[in-house]
């Protein structure tokens, strides 16, 4: 369960942006989106593979 306490005059926008960001950090999004439809655990693979890809090409160019 996600606690915020608002603080002493705090606007409550703020607030609720604060709930959001922890809320987003959880993953509880991405797991319902992922569940809706079964992959294969090929499909699976593959999608991890091809991000760690991408992932590894944007920091070799950062480091160049």
């Amino acid at each position: 369960m996600i606690i915020v306490k608002v603080k002493e005059g705090e606007n409550i926008d703020r607030a609720l942006r604060r709930f959001k960001r922890k809320f987003e950090r959880t993953g509880v999004i991405k797991q319902i989106r992922a569940r809706q439809a079964f992959k294969k655990p090929s499909e699976v693979k593959r999608d991890q593979m091809q991000k760690a890809i991408y992932i590894e090409q944007i920091r070799r160019n950062a480091d160049a």
